[in-house]
């Protein structure tokens, strides 16, 4: 069987790298752009360090912040109809995952008509048409979704998020600059910093996974280890090595899938708007315990990647631990609570362990799951 991966036909890395947009965006002969950005970032000022740059260009744009941090069907119906008003050809994304997202369900429909409906995106829609050009820019780092081919919406009416895969939706430009992520707050660079580390070890241990994806989500391993804590401390050295880490493990998940950690986090924002971020690193170890006996000898890479000494003396036991361990270490060190007791509701756990096994990362498990077993999870940590 082929191995298929998808990446952006362009990025940017490093600090300044925003000052391309505008000659990316006159480059491709676009006239008019759609900022999609959300109200936070428009008000503290993060939005004008690229709308600024497009009005020193005279490059004309309309802003859309009409955005949620779990973006809803509304948010992207209201958005579609303001594109199609504004006579624009391109979007701009600044945000994070919530930003991006938007951008990526808006772009879909404009020029996928048939797929108005927003609930019919669900999964892997058929799509025929590449979404509008994208060009993303990243303010956190942790969702990759600047390099991603996922983008996740939130029913409000059934309480749940609908994970959506479409190779049609990946930005074509990413512009990953670690001064776009300077005025992150620390519990905001502690959560998306914990999501990356979760997107680079389920994609690692994914049914999906092979050598090609291996090699990415090891190195994001490596580097989110080694920087989360700077980043939290706000160091430059700290926002640069995230910000390359959290990209470089979306150029892996993205094409080979995550598992129940993400399954599990997902109706956790639907239902309470928990940030993603917080859901999975609270989740993580635990499922990690979960998973250890399917995931052969791949724990003692992931104790490596993350600074843990003499993992090759170590049996496989041990590496496993050492992994878990190492996890638990850096969730605590950025101040991540260690238990869903503030946030879930024991009436709720059904609902949650059926959404969360219904979820389009749970096949990606490397160990076969059920609802009860999730459900046990769920409980293990109230």
């Amino acid at each position: 069987m082929a191995n298929r991966f998808v990446l952006n036909e362009t990025s940017y890395h490093g600090k300044g790298a925003i000052a391309s947009i505008p000659e990316e965006i006159k480059g491709r002969g676009f006239t008019k752009a759609f900022v999609c950005s959300d109200p936070d970032l428009i008000r503290f000022g993060v939005t004008q360090k690229v709308t600024g740059l497009l009005d020193d260009a005279a490059i004309p744009y309309e802003i859309y912040s009409q955005i949620k941090a779990n973006p809803t069907i509304e948010n992207v119906k209201t958005g579609v109809e303001a594109f199609r008003a504004s006579g624009a050809d391109c979007l701009v994304a600044i945000g994070g995952g919530s930003s991006m997202d938007t951008a990526k369900a808006i772009g879909i429909i404009v020029n996928n008509p048939d797929f108005a409906d927003v609930r019919s995106l669900e999964g892997v829609a058929p799509t025929k048409n590449k979404c509008v050009p994208i060009l993303a820019v990243p303010t956190t780092a942790g969702t990759a979704a600047e390099v991603t081919i996922n983008y996740v919406i939130t029913d409000a009416e059934k309480n749940r998020k609908m994970v959506c895969v479409d190779v049609h939706d990946i930005p074509v430009v990413a512009v990953v600059d670690p001064d776009m992520m300077a005025s992150m707050p620390k519990g905001l660079t502690a959560a998306t910093g914990m999501d990356a580390l979760t997107h680079a070890i389920e994609g690692y241990i994914t049914k999906g996974a092979w050598e090609m994806s291996d090699m990415f989500h090891l190195k994001a391993i490596e580097l989110i280890s080694r920087h989360l804590r700077g980043a939290v401390a706000n160091t430059p050295e700290g926002r640069e090595g995230m910000a390359l880490g959290q990209y470089i493990a979306g150029m892996g998940f993205s094409n080979v899938g995550l598992g129940i950690v993400h399954s599990m986090a997902h109706p956790l924002g639907a239902l309470y708007d928990t940030p993603h971020g917080i859901a999975n690193a609270i989740i993580l170890p635990t499922v990690m315990e979960y998973n250890a006996p399917a995931t052969g000898d791949k724990y003692r890479a992931v104790a490596a990647a993350m600074g843990v000494p003499k993992t090759d003396e170590m049996t496989i036991e041990e590496a496993r631990t050492a992994a878990i361990d190492a996890v638990r270490a850096l969730s605590s060190d950025v101040g991540i609570p260690a238990d869903l007791k503030q946030i879930v509701k024991e009436e709720d756990l059904d609902f949650l362990a059926q959404s969360a096994y219904d979820d389009a990362c749970r096949p990606g498990n490397p160990r076969d799951t059920s609802v009860e077993e999730i459900k046990a999870l769920y409980r293990s940590l109230l």
